[in-house]
């Protein structure tokens, strides 16, 4: 549920980065995240893409959602045009999202690409602790929209399913900036469907 976030971090070098003592995003509070953010901003050269749910949904519809991210990913390194990449894996074979950023950029800088990356490298860290803050963000408003808690937007989130479940019951369809494409989603408008023919019957 909400955006995806992606954000890329340019340093001449990491010991800044270290001296901030920056981690992957998630092992931070939010207060420590959205100090550690500005700090990250004064010493180091910022690129970022911010895409909606719908957008998403009519993205995924020609693509799938690791072609996606790699064509994110290369649109932010060629903004920077660095001389090498550190990059957070999103495919299951690190080698090969590697080589879908490559062939996707105008630069050829070298590609370091792991997962758990942000656990590693400190400036895929710090990309990792904007992109959450930004992303943090724009649940916020998308929280004032609706007016009631919508959680984190993912899937582990109790708050996030019991939100997205309440909404079908009272609407009949997925609320706003839940992605169409998103399994989760998915498997809640279908049942919600089957619980909905169910309590027809009972009614007959």
């Amino acid at each position: 549920m909400g955006p995806m976030v992606v954000a890329a971090v340019m340093v001449e070098n990491d010991r800044a980065l270290k001296r901030l003592k920056v981690k992957d995003s998630k092992l931070l509070t939010r207060r420590k995240r959205e100090e550690l953010a500005i700090e990250i901003r004064k010493i180091s050269a910022v690129e970022v893409s911010i895409i909606s749910a719908a957008e998403i949904d009519e993205l995924m519809g020609r693509d799938t959602l690791n072609a996606l991210e790699a064509a994110l990913f290369a649109d932010l390194i060629d903004r920077l045009r660095p001389d090498r990449v550190f990059v957070d894996a999103a495919d299951v074979i690190e080698e090969r999202f590697g080589r879908n950023i490559t062939e996707r950029t105008i630069c050829r800088p070298e590609m370091v690409c792991s997962h758990h990356a942000d656990s590693m490298y400190p400036v895929v860290a710090a990309a990792s602790i904007v992109a959450k803050v930004l992303r943090d963000q724009a649940m916020d408003d998308i929280q004032s929209f609706f007016g009631r808690p919508i959680g984190s937007g993912y899937a582990h989130d109790r708050t996030t399913i019991g939100f997205i479940q309440d909404w079908l019951k009272e609407n009949g369809s997925l609320p706003p900036h839940v992605r169409g494409t998103w399994k989760t989603a998915k498997d809640l408008y279908s049942l919600s469907r089957v619980t909905r023919l169910t309590d027809w019957m009972d009614e007959r």
